[in-house]
């Protein structure tokens, strides 16, 4: 089972270490298109639920939500806010763990597919999604694309979060496609440090894991407002469909 990073004093500082991700700006174009994808009254499994961010207002869309959380910390956040009686969670491991059958929709966002640290993990996530989709059913991942041109020769860090009141560095392993991400953050007059390991992953290499476990890939966007997808992006939306 994945290391649970998540614990008791992250999920409470969660929205405040990252306020930015809670922006209507960010939020609105996810949400708007995971329900068309979803439709009226759809029903959709969210990976990774955590506090809610993405699970409430798709909620408050009409569709019908389920996630799959590993940490009970961040599942307990999501319990206290409003709307959250509508959302069912089972707390576990979403690369095994199988929370229904007949979903319209899958999803994980925000780099989440890393917290897998191995390829195996990660295409048994697939896997399990196939198998609680329902035929044509679609799965949607957002992650970042491996920021390995950015590096220096010979540098294995690359910093991508540099604010006053926040520092965050990846240390990237290349023999191991494994990415530390550090954080520093100013709290309080006081220094928080955290740092997670991910297993970072090309978009091709997720078009394989898909193939495997019965689904084709169906678009890929730069971002939720369908940016184009090109050389240059910086992360992808990726859509694939189960066979109907």
């Amino acid at each position: 089972m994945p290391e649970n990073d998540f614990d008791e004093h992250i999920a409470r500082t969660y929205e405040d270490k990252w306020p930015e991700l809670f922006e209507p700006a960010v939020v609105d174009p996810a949400v708007d298109f995971l329900a068309a994808l979803a439709g009226p009254g759809g029903t959709a499994l969210e990976l990774g639920i955590g506090t809610g961010r993405i699970a409430l207002p798709l909620s408050r869309r009409g569709v019908r939500v389920h996630g799959i959380e590993l940490s009970p910390a961040m599942a307990a956040q999501l319990s206290g806010k409003p709307g959250a009686q509508h959302i069912d969670v089972t707390i576990g491991d979403f690369a095994t763990t199988r929370a229904g059958h007949d979903f319209s929709l899958a999803y994980l966002v925000r780099n989440t597919i890393t917290n897998l640290t191995t390829q195996d993990e990660q295409v048994e996530c697939f896997r399990a999604v196939a198998d609680q989709l329902e035929p044509g059913g679609s799965f949607v991942i957002e992650v970042y694309i491996p920021e390995l041109r950015r590096l220096p020769p010979g540098q294995t860090v690359h910093p991508f979060t540099v604010t006053p009141a926040h520092l965050g560095f990846e240390e990237y392993d290349v023999t191991s496609q494994i990415a530390v991400s550090h954080h520093y953050w100013v709290v309080d007059g006081r220094l928080e440090t955290r740092s997670t390991r991910h297993r970072y992953v090309w978009p091709s290499e997720l078009d394989l894991m898909a193939r495997i476990a019965g689904m084709t890939l169906r678009e890929r966007w730069a971002g939720w407002n369908r940016e184009p997808y090109t050389g240059d992006s910086r992360s992808h939306i990726s859509l694939w469909q189960k066979a109907s």
